[in-house]
């Protein structure tokens, strides 16, 4: 099979009736690259939704010109038009074929084009795209708008295998040897019976070994052939998070016709390893025990909106592999095949996820969190003639992902009434109900009944189930004190809790044949300790690993600042903590905020920073992440002494200011591991540009798993002051590029309301990082006032 990606597109953000016709002139229209999201490119505005981020939607057009003759000699070959996704109700027609459409902006679609090409005209191929994202309130987070993933032609041998029908299955594994199972369906669309000899080589990406086997097929014309191939393959290298190791699956089809040897290659990167989610001992790869340090994680990343280059990702994921995290649930739909495809090469156990709402509308804040009243707009309407189709497209397209271990069906459907309610109580309160009244927690027979989810649940797990046998069927619910009585949670083979730590040891008790898991946790040491030390809990995966677009909870603030990176991928004070506790690598890392007695001091009502000036009145809290033997504090050569704080999992310690600078080392054995030290953080004197680059080894993975890498230069930059350390005082920084295109511009601010079309934005907290996008031989210029402007070269 070969394929071509379609990423050069003239795009119009207006409805034009007649942009179908292939003879329509777009050549005035704004040429832009795929995947593109337009809803980014926008002005912040009060009056859209703050549930998507107060960015707009609309209607758009996008419009390609393709070469037949590029495409090679298709003769009787098979075409095929792909599209990863569209954000939302695409509609697609090529060379004025109307040729179908998709309301989901999450799922993967395409037409056959073989029948287009027998009376093709000329050897301009035109594809059409209408876009249309005109209810703003239709999600809970920010989705983006336009063609948000790529777009690429299959062309393909009249003997082929079924798109997507092609599954490998791990039977079993261990270090000795692995018996594994490979399904095809094989079309031939020819006029006579075939007899193929299929062929297939399982190549290490690590080691290069590789294993080779054959069978024959006898595939009958104008036919489908259902094959199944098994084998043994000696001394495998096993996939796991901390050895990921991955394999190239190469099947090569060889027939005759009319004396003609034929052949079709294709390839496909898989994994071979076994998983296990057992009730009383938790979570298993390969045999070995291991807890889930998991993140969720939403798709956009600030200024790029939802159409994020691998590298980007790339960078952030490595960022929380350092961290300790292992594993990412896709929060709340399946995303962009390219971030399962960087989970595969890095060791994350994926948990993928279909829908955030069945065939009821949830609550859409559009004027800040629990402002009422709430639009109902959104997949709901689409759910009764869609989920099949999404859900097995979700499975399909993601089922050879070795990273994957379960398929979730839905997120919180269960949300006390949103709009599900249960005459079990006479109030139900969510984990997200702050500010609710008590009018909207209580019973409302008029609300749809919480028992109609069973049946719902019980359909949708045997679609999964119909496609993938090999993995278990969850959800996140968001009630579990209700949903355990009501059927909801029997057809799975694993349940997820949304926060509710303190319901594990009575519902591990309630529910003795189900393994649990936290499919979404708060951040707050007790609750890590519950995964941690009870061992039949799977694991944890936060909410969130990163900041995110949309679910602003009101007007400036755009995001949702629950993560341990911002939107521009800079790690977050509690970052560091989080390392402190996943990971045996040492840590040291202050931060202070101003001494007040309370009961609950957490992040949000009493934000800390890494500010030490040495001067002023009153108390200061000082925190201390450290994760070796007993840390130890000291100021101007002064022994602090410290508390640990068992309930958050931090040493602290309270003091007037000194002049002296704060010094914090953590030992082991004796032996100081880390170190850290705070300061006063003087006046910016110099803007300091780095060029990202990966790791040698990240890159070689990704690279060889076939990760595009190259597209994106990202360019962080540091106010320093004097003495070196990032400066206390903010920049607004302009950036010119000679000879590539300005992406973006993110400092993680989500009050910093800037458009993200301006070539210039602040600093916050001295740092901002700047997406280039290089055309051959590539200049930035980075200016902000008083300081000298920095120049990087790349492409």
């Amino acid at each position: 099979m070969h394929k071509t990606e379609i990423a050069q597109w003239q795009f119009l953000p207006a409805d034009e009736p007649d942009a179908w016709a292939k003879g329509f002139d777009d050549t005035a229209w704004r040429g832009v690259t795929v995947p593109h999201d337009w809803s980014v490119e926008q002005p912040f505005a009060q009056h859209h939704s703050s549930g998507t981020g107060y960015l707009p939607g609309g209607i758009g057009w996008y419009r390609a010109h393709v070469s037949l003759r590029s495409l090679g000699d298709l003769g009787a070959k098979h075409l095929r038009l792909v599209f990863g996704g569209v954000y939302k109700n695409a509609q697609v027609w090529v060379n004025g074929y109307h040729v179908g459409g998709r309301p989901s902006g999450y799922a993967e679609f395409s037409f056959d084009l073989t029948d287009i090409l027998a009376y093709a005209n000329s050897d301009d191929l035109v594809v059409s795209v209408r876009v249309e994202h005109t209810d703003i309130s239709d999600s809970r987070w920010y989705n983006g708008t336009g063609i948000t993933r790529r777009v690429w032609l299959e062309v393909e041998e009249p003997v082929r295998l079924a798109q997507y029908d092609t599954a490998f299955t791990t039977l079993s594994a261990d270090a000795a040897a692995a018996e594994i199972r490979i399904d095809h369906v094989i079309r031939n669309d020819t006029a006579a019976a075939v007899s193929l000899r299929l062929g297939h080589e399982l190549r290490s990406l690590s080691s290069g070994n590789s294993y080779s086997f054959a069978t024959q097929v006898d595939v009958p014309s104008g036919a489908a052939q259902n094959v199944t191939v098994t084998g043994t393959v000696p001394h495998p290298e096993l996939w796991s998070d901390s050895t990921p190791n991955l394999y190239r699956l190469t099947t090569t089809l060889h027939w005759s016709d009319a004396g003609v040897e034929q052949s079709a290659v294709y390839t496909e990167t898989v994994g071979i390893r076994t998983f296990r989610f057992d009730p009383d001992t938790g979570f298993a790869i390969n045999g070995t025990p291991v807890k889930l340090r998991g993140v969720c994680l939403h798709e956009d990343a600030g200024c790029l909106g939802t159409a994020v280059p691998e590298a980007v990702w790339l960078r952030r994921l490595l960022k929380l592999k350092a961290m300790g995290c292992n594993g990412v649930r896709m929060a709340h739909n399946p995303h962009a095949s390219e971030l399962y495809r960087l989970c595969d090469a890095l060791g994350f156990f994926v948990i993928d996820e279909a829908f955030d709402e069945w065939e009821n509308a949830k609550n859409k804040w559009w004027q800040g969190h629990n402002v009422y009243p709430p639009r109902h707009q959104g997949y709901a309407k689409d759910f009764p003639a869609w989920h099949q189709r999404d859900l097995e497209n979700m499975v399909d397209t993601h089922r050879n992902h070795a990273s994957i271990i379960a398929w979730s069906i839905g997120n919180e459907i269960d949300y006390p009434n949103d709009p599900y309610a249960s005459a079990r109580f006479e109030a139900m309160t969510g984990n997200n109900d702050a500010n609710k009244s008590a009018k909207q927690r209580a019973y409302d027979p008029n609300r749809p009944d919480a028992r109609r989810l069973a049946p719902l649940a019980r359909q949708l797990a045997a679609i999964v189930k119909a496609r993938d046998t090999t993995r278990p069927v969850t959800v996140g619910a968001a009630f579990p004190e209700l949903s355990r009585h009501t059927g909801f949670f029997d057809p799975l083979d694993l349940v997820g809790y949304n926060y509710k730590e303190y319901l594990y040891e009575a519902d591990h008790a309630h529910l003795p044949n189900t393994p649990l898991v936290g499919s979404e946790n708060g951040h707050r040491y007790t609750d890590w300790l519950h995964a941690r030390d009870k061992a039949y809990i799977a694991g944890q995966f936060l909410w969130t690993g990163i900041d995110y677009l949309g679910e602003a909870h009101g007007w400036p603030i755009h995001g949702s600042g629950a993560g341990l990176l911002t939107v521009a991928g800079f790690e977050k004070h509690t970052y560091h903590l989080r390392r402190s506790w996943w990971t045996d690598a040492p840590v040291a890392y202050i931060v202070t905020r101003p001494y007040v007695e309370a009961a609950d001091k957490n992040f949000w009502s009493h934000p800390i920073a890494r500010r030490w000036e040495g001067t002023g009145t009153g108390l200061v809290e000082i925190l201390c992440f450290a994760n070796g033997d007993e840390p130890r504090l000291q100021c101007g050569g002064a022994e602090i002494p410290l508390t640990f704080d068992a309930e958050q999992g931090y040493w602290t310690a309270h003091i007037a200011p000194r002049p002296n600078a704060l010094l914090l080392e953590t030992r082991r054995d004796g032996i100081v591991v880390a170190r850290d030290e705070l300061g006063p953080r003087g006046e910016a004197k110099k803007l300091e540009a780095t060029v990202w680059q990966a790791p040698t080894d990240a890159a070689a993975s990704c690279t060889a798993a076939g990760l595009a890498l190259d597209g994106v230069v990202q360019i962080e930059c540091t106010l320093r002051d004097a003495a070196g350390t990032i400066a206390g005082d903010e920049r607004i920084v302009s950036v010119g590029v000679d000879g590539g295109t300005l992406l973006g511009i993110e400092n993680g601010d989500l009050s910093d309301n800037t458009s993200y079309a301006a070539p210039h934005r602040s600093t916050h907290d001295g740092r901002l990082i700047v997406f280039v996008r290089p055309s051959g031989p590539t200049r930035v210029r980075l200016s902000a006032a008083g300081l000298p402007d920095v120049f990087v070269r790349c492409g």
